[in-house]
């Protein structure tokens, strides 16, 4: 059994802690505090790390971690990144500049995207629409970039399950595409 790393990120709120849990096959670890932060309705903030996991058919186990989403804890993106297999970045479509918050993760995880996996799953599009996901698409592009983005309700298991199961893909595709050449 071999296990590897996935990490989820995203801004606070964009539903890290809920992915993990809904996926996880163990009760995830979460290191919630209260919210201090008044310009945000929710009541509590991971300030450490989410931890799940999840045995795939072959046998081997993913480590799911989940960042915490304020950007005064970005140490903990990088310590979290190491040797990760793949990143899932959450984007919370109803937030007042979406695609500003995928920049700040394209960048906080330039570095890795350079030479891991990556999908991007934007949530709460059935109350917010706007932008689509046409426009993460070519704002990635303006990152030099091309990542599946996927619409998610993270509350779902099967909305991250496709995820989980968009970078294994990608994963299996590069490693295809580096046997044959």
């Amino acid at each position: 059994m071999k296990e590897y790393k996935i990490v989820f990120t995203g801004t606070m709120g964009a539903g890290k802690t809920t992915a993990i849990a809904a996926i996880s096959e163990t009760p995830p670890v979460v290191t919630d505090v209260a919210n201090n932060d008044s310009s945000l309705a929710k009541a509590k903030t991971t300030v450490g790390l989410d931890f799940g996991q999840l045995t795939l058919d072959t046998g081997d186990r993913l480590r799911l971690f989940g960042t915490p989403g304020q950007a005064r804890f970005d140490f903990m993106w990088r310590i979290l990144a190491q040797n990760a297999l793949g990143i899932i970045i959450l984007v919370d479509n109803s937030r007042p500049d979406p695609l500003a918050d995928l920049d700040a993760y394209l960048q906080g995880f330039a570095d890795v995207l350079a030479h891991t996996p990556c999908t991007v799953g934007v949530g709460r599009m059935d109350s917010h629409a706007e932008p689509g996901l046409d426009a993460y698409s070519v704002r990635l592009e303006q990152h030099g970039l091309v990542l599946p983005v996927l619409a998610v309700d993270v509350r779902q298991r099967e909305d991250v399950a496709l995820l989980i199961d968009t970078l294994l893909s990608q994963m299996e595709s590069s490693m295809t595409g580096n046997e044959t050449t």
